[in-house]
């Protein structure tokens, strides 16, 4: 009988094309974690995931499912697919779920964070972990900019040209910029996101930041449905996927929000998931 099973997956996705397979020979994160579950069920698996992440984008959360037939303890999808997978993707907890979840239907909401570091010099070591800027960013600023992107808009402006989404509405749940040690921090949330949209946000409010534009443009862009009025889209490198949320029934396992380089900061969590 064919058992339906959730994992928490945790990637960094500098040497990736992205979560999503492709055509040709593209080395994916869905790719990698399908081969390595394949061996561990000894049948071909197939899995789906909460959001797709583009290239270069990491994930300290991201959820996925799949159906298998094989009789498996739970640590054997953690260990064991974790010894086929490559040292940049990780398995970190697995549930068996009820027929009715969905890894990217049944969830609520998803939440990313962006990660800025604001400084004259660049960071060596952690030159694919998040975005450098040499310019000295005011983060008051960005925060009351980020305010008008709260609720259901028409992201246009925000969206990718290639973006495939049907609709650009969005529902922007929370929104909150602050700093975190030597950091600045984009930590948004909501039902669903377009292709590009938390980069295109960051490249804009970099600009506010540095006081390249005013307050008032981010709603201006916000107005204008105009992908071209947006300016540039930040880099990838900052970009992590850290949670989906979904009703209580299914009891998807819980761990610390990432990503795990951050200093502490009083988390805020949002339960909407009764």
């Amino acid at each position: 009988m064919s058992k339906k099973i959730a994992l928490i997956v945790e990637y960094k996705g500098s040497s990736y094309k992205g979560w999503q397979s492709q055509k040709g020979r593209v080395l994916t994160i869905q790719d990698c974690l399908e081969k390595a579950l394949s061996i561990i069920a000894n049948h071909p698996i197939s899995v789906v995931c909460a959001g797709r992440t583009d290239s270069g984008v990491h994930a300290c959360y991201q959820v996925v499912h799949f159906e298998s037939n094989s009789k498996r303890e739970l640590k054997a999808w953690v260990l064991g697919v974790n010894s086929n997978l490559p040292e940049d993707i990780a398995v970190i907890d697995a549930k068996e779920v009820q027929d009715d979840f969905h890894a990217r239907f049944s969830a609520l909401s998803r939440r990313y964070r962006y990660v800025i570091y604001s400084t004259r010099i660049r960071s060596a070591i952690m030159s694919k972990e998040l975005t450098w800027t040499h310019k000295k960013l005011d983060v008051e600023l960005m925060s009351r900019a980020a305010e008008c992107f709260r609720g259901t808009h028409d992201f246009t402006s925000f969206r990718a040209v290639g973006c495939q989404a049907h609709s650009p509405v969005r529902t922007i749940l929370n929104f909150d910029v602050y700093k975190a040690g030597a950091y600045i921090v984009l930590d948004v949330r909501a039902n669903a996101f377009l292709h590009h949209m938390i980069r295109n946000f960051a490249g804009v409010l970099i600009s506010i930041g540095a006081s390249e534009r005013s307050v008032e443009w981010a709603k201006e862009v916000l107005g204008a449905k105009d992908r071209t009025v947006a300016g540039v889209t930040a880099p990838p490198d900052g970009l992590y996927f850290v949670h989906a949320e979904y009703p209580k029934k299914y009891g998807l396992p819980h761990v610390p929000m990432g990503p795990h380089f951050l200093p502490i900061h009083k988390e805020k969590h949002y339960d909407t998931s009764s």
